[in-house]
C-alpha cells in the first residue's frame, strides 16, 4: 500500500424504524448489502462484514452477505470483521473466502480473530476453557493453508493433514489479517504468522496503540517476516453538525454500555464518558469537519495503512446511510488533503 485506504465496518447491528422499533434481521441484512453498494459507489476502498450469534446482530454467515455485495459491486475490497476463528475450521474458511474471491474477482479479504462475543463457542461445541488453544493451533493452520500449497498439520482440536490441497485456489492469493484487541502477545503472534495486524480500537485515546503498531513491527523485523499492512477499526456516525450527530447516537451508546455492562461488569456509563469517547477518545462523532479533523490526528500519531469506521450504530437504516454518504464524499477527501505531505506507512 503506497497511501492509506479508507474503508467501513459493520456488524449488523440491528436498527430501528421511525417508531424506534426494532426492524427484523432479513431488512437489516438487506439494508447492509445497499449500503456497500453505495460505499463502492463512493470509491471506498473497503467494507467489512462481523460475525455474531446473539440478537442484536443480523449476520451470522459474512461469506454469504459479502458474495452479495460481491455481485452489485466493481472495485471495493470484502472481507470479515472478524471471521471468529477459534469457532469455526481453518480448512472452511480458507475455501469460503477463496470463493469469495473467484466471484468477487479477486477482491477478498480475511480478518480473523478470537471475537469479542463467545455466544459461537457454546453454539457450535466448543469449550471456552480450550479458549487460547482453539486459536492459536487454528492461525497457524490458516497461516499454512493460505500457502496454496500441500499442507501437513498436527494439532488437538481438529483431524490431522497430510500433504493435503485446498480448494478452489486463488488467483492472487488471499490477504489477510487477525483482528487484535490489544494485548503485546496478540501482536507478536499476528506477526508470527505473517498476518496483516488489524486493530480494533473501540475506546480510549487512539495514541495509546502506537506501541503495539512499534512492537508489531519489531517482531516482524526480528522473525524476517516482509512488510505486513497495519489498519484500525473505530465506531463513529457522521451526520450534517455536531449537535445532530451527538443527538442521533446518545441514546444507543448508553443503551449498548449498559446492555454490555450487565453482560461483562462494566461500570455504569456517565454522561461524561460519552463525550469524553467523542472528544478524545475512540468514537468518531460529529460533523464531517469535525470526524476528518479528529481522523487527521489520529492518522498522523498512527503509522496504519488502513482506517475502517464502524458505522452500524443504533440509529435509523437513513441515518446510517446519510453517514456512510458524508464519510465517503467529505470526510475522506478532508483527510486526504489534511494528510498531504505527512509520511504514511508504506
Amino acid at each position: 500500500m503506497s497511501e492509506i485506504e479508507f474503508g467501513l465496518d459493520t456488524f449488523g447491528g440491528v436498527t430501528s424504524d421511525v417508531q424506534g422499533r426494532p426492524l427484523p434481521h432479513p431488512q437489516v441484512i438487506r439494508d447492509l448489502v445497499e449500503d456497500a453498494v453505495v460505499a463502492d459507489q463512493l470509491g471506498l476502498d473497503f467494507f467489512g462484514v462481523g460475525e455474531h450469534h446473539r440478537p442484536d446482530f443480523a449476520v451470522s454467515s459474512p461469506e454469504m452477505v459479502l458474495a452479495a455485495i460481491a455481485s452489485r459491486t466493481e472495485r471495493i475490497r470484502l472481507g470479515s470483521a472478524v471471521t471468529v476463528l477459534s469457532s469455526d475450521d481453518p480448512v472452511r474458511v480458507f475455501e469460503r473466502f477463496a470463493t469469495l474471491d473467484a466471484v468477487s474477482n479477486g477482491r477478498a479479504e480475511i480478518v480473523a480473530g478470537r471475537g469479542s462475543f463467545i455466544e459461537s463457542f457454546p453454539l457450535f461445541g466448543y469449550d471456552l476453557r480450550d479458549y487460547e488453544i482453539l486459536f492459536e493451533e487454528k492461525l497457524g493452520l490458516l497461516a499454512a493453508l493460505l500457502k496454496e500449497e500441500p499442507v501437513t498439520w498436527e494439532g488437538t482440536t481438529r483431524a490431522s493433514l497430510t500433504d493435503q490441497r485446498v480448494y478452489p485456489t486463488t488467483s492472487k492469493g488471499l490477504r489477510a489479517w487477525v483482528g487484535v484487541g490489544g494485548s503485546p502477545e496478540s501482536v507478536v503472534r499476528t506477526a508470527r504468522h505473517g498476518f496483516g495486524l488489524f486493530l480494533a480500537i473501540i475506546g480510549g485515546a487512539p495514541a495509546r496503540f502506537a506501541p503495539y503498531i512499534d512492537l508489531f513491527e519489531r517482531a516482524r523485523d526480528e522473525l524476517g517476516i516482509p512488510h505486513r499492512p497495519v489498519a484500525v477499526h473505530s465506531p463513529g456516525l457522521v451526520a450534517n453538525t455536531d449537535e445532530q450527530a451527538r443527538a442521533l447516537v446518545r441514546d444507543g451508546w448508553f443503551a449498548m454500555r449498559e446492555r454490555m455492562g450487565r453482560e461483562r461488569g462494566w461500570p455504569t456509563p456517565s454522561p461524561g464518558d460519552f463525550d469524553r469517547e467523542i472528544d478524545t477518545g475512540s468514537f468518531y462523532v460529529g460533523s464531517p469537519e469535525t470526524v476528518a479533523a479528529k481522523l487527521a490526528r489520529t492518522l498522523r500519531t498512527l503509522k496504519v495503512d488502513r482506517f475502517d469506521l464502524k458505522y452500524d450504530q443504533p440509529v435509523q437504516h437513513a441515518d446510517q446511510l446519510r453517514s456512510i454518504t458524508l464519510y465517503g464524499e467529505k470526510v475522506v477527501p478532508m483527510v486526504k488533503d489534511m494528510l498531504a505531505g505527512t509520511p504514511v506507512a508504506s
